[in-house]
């Protein structure tokens, strides 16, 4: 698909989307939980959609609405001596980092052989920390050269266990929802080097949501789980409302920043997703904000945007729409974090290089930092996408304060994680046109 965004101002109120961070750890709660559990505003992307498809692969039983799905686990393949004739199962992750890596433990503590597969870039990330670390816990594991294929055989036998953090905080979470289903007497894991804390804030809320042992940590550097999971979980129904997602509402408050006057609603100001810094940004480059207890207003300052100084490295899904906000404000920005994006669903830091480069703004990359060269206004160009989402996001809300029209090849990337995106462009007020091409 061919996204075509022209110039535009903006005005226009928008309900945030879901958050597929919050969508997916809900679905691996419901999984490990054993029980009935209702998922109320329930995200539609295609990571989503990966999530309860390998949910019902493993067998449970899924009752899907608009507003709400019902996932009953009670009688699922993850722990039952269960015997099916599809063994060894195959399960696919689609694109999801977060699912394979969060996922994956989970999986391991099934007594069958299961194989985890994935399509599209998620094929050449690396998984090979699962190599390492899944045969200290009694999981057989097999790769292809440490990026999937998986095939594992548990059970996953929790134990006190040490692993490297800095790559992605997504294998704790993994492990810890494992832990949390599994271990019935004291145990600990500790991390290295964690990268990501907010996200396992994000991981421990969850847990404690769908009434599951959450442990106590410390500092980050210990996780230690006291208690268990009773064998015979028999709990009332778990209802869970899914939180609405600072990394996409991040495009939507830039895109106000730059182009107008916009209003996101429902966003969660105490929420422990660590995007909701994309605030800081946007204060500090000059924008108007009014932030209201479930509304924030982006309007326009009557001012130039300046240049700004940000730390990523917690946080480095902001990077696409801080480079947007950067390239559209005057001198230079400085984002720290870069050595984050290597492993996403591109380069991220040489993806945002090149593409914004055919726009017309410069990015210098120097150790960990990107230093944003800023114009004001771009030059529209051909860009592409890279088959990454928020590259097309990024492109799509710096092209609404650009110099003729700006044309995102593979925009159909954005459906990894806000489908709804240039929809909801529209009902700004953007100028944006879709064309789909065949063969593509």
């Amino acid at each position: 698909m061919q996204a075509i965004i022209q110039p535009s101002m903006l005005k226009g109120t928008i309900q945030a989307p879901a958050s597929k961070s919050s969508m997916q750890r809900a679905c691996a709660a419901a999984l490990v939980l054993g029980a009935k559990s209702i998922i109320k505003n329930p995200g539609h992307s295609n990571d989503d959609q990966a999530a309860l498809g390998m949910l019902s692969a493993l067998g449970c039983h899924l009752t899907s609405g608009t507003k709400e799905i019902t996932i009953d686990s009670s009688d699922s393949f993850l722990k039952s001596g269960k015997e099916s004739s599809g063994f060894p199962l195959s399960v696919s992750c689609g694109e999801s980092g977060l699912g394979v890596r969060m996922f994956t433990p989970i999986l391991a503590l099934s007594l069958h052989e299961i194989i985890i597969s994935g399509e599209g870039s998620l094929l050449s990330r690396p998984v090979d920390f699962f190599d390492a670390v899944l045969p200290q816990l009694g999981v057989k594991i097999s790769s292809t050269n440490g990026k999937l294929p998986l095939k594992i055989s548990g059970p996953l036998c929790p134990k006190d266990i040490t692993i490297d953090g800095s790559l992605s905080s997504q294998f704790l979470t993994g492990l810890l929802f494992a832990y949390a289903s599994s271990a019935i007497s004291p145990v600990s894991i500790r991390v290295k080097n964690l990268k990501s804390r907010p996200y396992i804030d994000l991981t421990l809320k969850v847990m404690g949501e769908f009434g599951l042992p959450v442990p106590q940590h410390r500092n980050y550097e210990e996780f230690l789980f006291c208690t268990h999971l009773p064998a015979n979980n028999k709990a009332l129904p778990v209802s869970y409302i899914v939180e609405s997602d600072w990394s996409g509402a991040a495009f939507l408050l830039v895109a106000g920043a730059i182009a107008g006057d916009v209003e996101v609603k429902g966003l969660d100001l105490n929420s422990t997703q660590g995007d909701k810094k994309i605030m800081e940004a946007i204060e500090e480059c000059g924008a108007n904000m009014l932030i209201q207890e479930d509304r924030i207003v982006i309007t326009d300052s009557g001012k130039e945007r300046s240049g700004f100084n940000f730390d990523a490295t917690e946080c480095p899904d902001l990077f696409p729409p801080l480079v947007a906000l950067a390239a559209c404000s005057m001198g230079d920005s400085i984002i720290r974090g870069a050595k984050r994006l290597i492993h996403k669903e591109s380069n991220r830091a040489l993806t945002l290089q090149q593409e914004f480069r055919k726009m017309n703004v410069d990015i210098v990359l120097r150790g960990d930092e990107m230093i944003v060269k800023g114009r004001g206004r771009l030059q529209g160009a051909q860009v592409y996408s890279h088959h990454d989402h928020r590259i097309a996001m990024a492109c799509a809300v710096a092209g609404l304060n650009a110099e003729g029209e700006t044309e995102i090849g593979g925009a159909e990337a954005i459906n990894k994680s806000y489908p709804d995106f240039f929809d909801h462009l529209k009902k700004l007020g953007a100028r944006v046109r879709l064309n789909e091409l065949i063969n593509q």
